[in-house]
């Protein structure tokens, strides 16, 4: 199946801004990746570099490392968007960020382009607005790690037309993917469910309930979870996690949705799990 779209800009060179340049690159695409920061454009080539790497000695992709590395230029002026066909922003979960970067590609793209978010959380709605095309903005939520995880949440705001629903679906379907369609509703379908689940395993550590690994082995064993809630939230990024319970708390005022103060002290300690090298767990070799 031949790629939805020949051109396409990532917003964000981090984790899944990555992954989705590799994952888009990979499929055919012209991918031009944007970040503010010249250190993380060139962490994230090194990080592509490496998991094609991986990729390719298990047999997993067809094109060579070098194949697909030649097709993602590293920019550092949003205006190299110009002539884009898809701008995906993944940059972190703040509101006030992505309704910048919105308005900001709003002006340099071209008036029939797409304008997708990576969003975990945040309304597509309220994005749009920030937008003169609110009819072409919709969430494209991939899952992490992007090259591997087959899954793609597809939310409609709440003036996305069918005809860029059907564009997204159709990329999706080109890289070998799968989506599933949620409403605009914060957390949309997988976070709104595995949030909470998250935040309830912090709430029996912070109460003392079990220990950091007892309630991982517990999950793992008895729910057949391939990690356990906690090691999991160290993946994603604990400032990411609260972030998200902080989206569910506002948008629905329901109490089940309050953050553990054990995760907001975390973030506020700079413990945010894999990436900063401790979390609930030590990542220097012991455990948190």
């Amino acid at each position: 199946m031949a790629l939805a779209f020949k051109e396409i800009g990532v917003v964000g060179a981090g984790q899944m801004g990555s992954g989705i340049a590799q994952v888009c690159a990979t499929y055919g695409a012209n991918l031009k990746l944007y970040d503010v920061s010249a250190e993380a454009l060139e962490k994230a080539r090194a990080s592509i570099e490496k998991s094609l790497g991986k990729l390719a000695e298990k047999g997993k992709i067809s094109a060579s490392p070098s194949e697909v590395l030649s097709r993602i230029s590293l920019v550092k002026d949003l205006k190299d968007f110009s002539e884009v066909g898809l701008a995906i922003e993944a940059a972190t979960e703040n509101l006030s960020l992505k309704e910048k970067i919105f308005s900001d590609l709003d002006r340099i793209l071209d008036s029939k382009s797409i304008l997708a978010t990576n969003t975990s959380s945040i309304s597509i709605t309220r994005l749009a607005a920030k937008t003169i095309r609110p009819e072409k903005v919709v969430g494209l939520h991939f899952m992490n790690p992007v090259p591997i995880m087959k899954l793609v949440e597809l939310i409609s705001g709440q003036r996305t037309s069918r005809e860029t629903l059907k564009a997204v679906e159709d990329l999706v379907r080109s890289m070998d993917k799968i989506e599933i369609h949620s409403k605009d509703y914060p957390g949309f379908i997988v976070n709104r469910i595995l949030m909470p689940m998250i935040n309830e395993a912090c709430f029996a550590l912070f109460e003392g309930v079990g220990t950091a690994a007892d309630i991982d082995q517990g999950m793992k064993l008895g729910t057949n979870h391939p990690m356990g809630p906690l090691e999991l939230a160290d993946f994603i990024g604990l400032d990411t996690c609260l972030a998200i319970m902080e989206v569910l708390y506002q948008g629905f005022g329901d109490s089940k949705y309050r953050a553990c103060p054990l995760l907001r002290n975390l973030v506020e300690a700079g413990c945010l799990g894999r990436k900063s090298g401790r979390g609930f767990y030590d990542y220097s070799g012991g455990k948190a």
